[in-house]
């Protein structure tokens, strides 16, 4: 409950943020400004995660990192919301939904079944994903499945709040730093 409220604060203090990257999206290429994508979620149940639009509308549906030509597909204003993170932003949505957290494994995308499965094997999926987790900080899109899962269960097995605080101050250096991004 204390996320939500968290989450429809910090909407409401970013009101005008939302409304600033919404116009240089619309102007950069039109509508939709937020992405919707399906997501797996707590014990593989999916949901419609909420992101700001960094690419163009036909881009095909797979994890970025799989794509051949990402560069070919990402907005000029895309950049700058990845690299700065706030194309996440529309996610406090989904807290406040109840489909993710601020702090967990990231949800895997509808189609990567080998990602799911593999954190099935290893009970990742009973826990709520979050914006940011332990895998995120260590290294994000330029993790191999593998090495993310290891993440993630290491954060399963060692969840607390003191580890909690721990990845939120280290992903807001990230950020900051903007490192593992795009």
């Amino acid at each position: 409950m204390l996320a939500k409220i968290i989450a429809l604060l910090l909407t409401l203090l970013l009101i005008p943020v939302f409304i600033i990257l919404g116009l240089i999206i619309f102007l950069n290429d039109g509508f939709p400004i937020i992405f919707v994508q399906k997501r797996s979620g707590r014990n593989n149940k999916m949901f419609n995660l909420y992101k700001f639009r960094t690419m163009e509308k036909e881009t095909p549906d797979i994890a970025t990192h799989l794509m051949e030509e990402k560069n070919n597909h990402i907005l000029k204003s895309g950049y700058f919301l990845r690299k700065t993170s706030l194309d996440e932003l529309p996610q406090l949505f989904n807290i406040m939904k109840g489909d993710i957290t601020f702090i967990g494994p990231r949800p895997a995308l509808h189609n990567q079944e080998d990602l799911i499965a593999l954190r099935d094997r290893y009970d990742i999926n009973n826990l709520k994903p979050g914006i940011t987790g332990w895998a995120q900080i260590n290294g994000r899109d330029s993790l191999s499945i593998e090495e993310k899962v290891k993440y993630d269960y290491e954060y399963l097995k060692n969840k607390s709040f003191r580890l909690d605080c721990l990845i939120m101050y280290k992903t807001i250096i990230k950020v900051l730093l903007a490192k593992n991004i795009l």
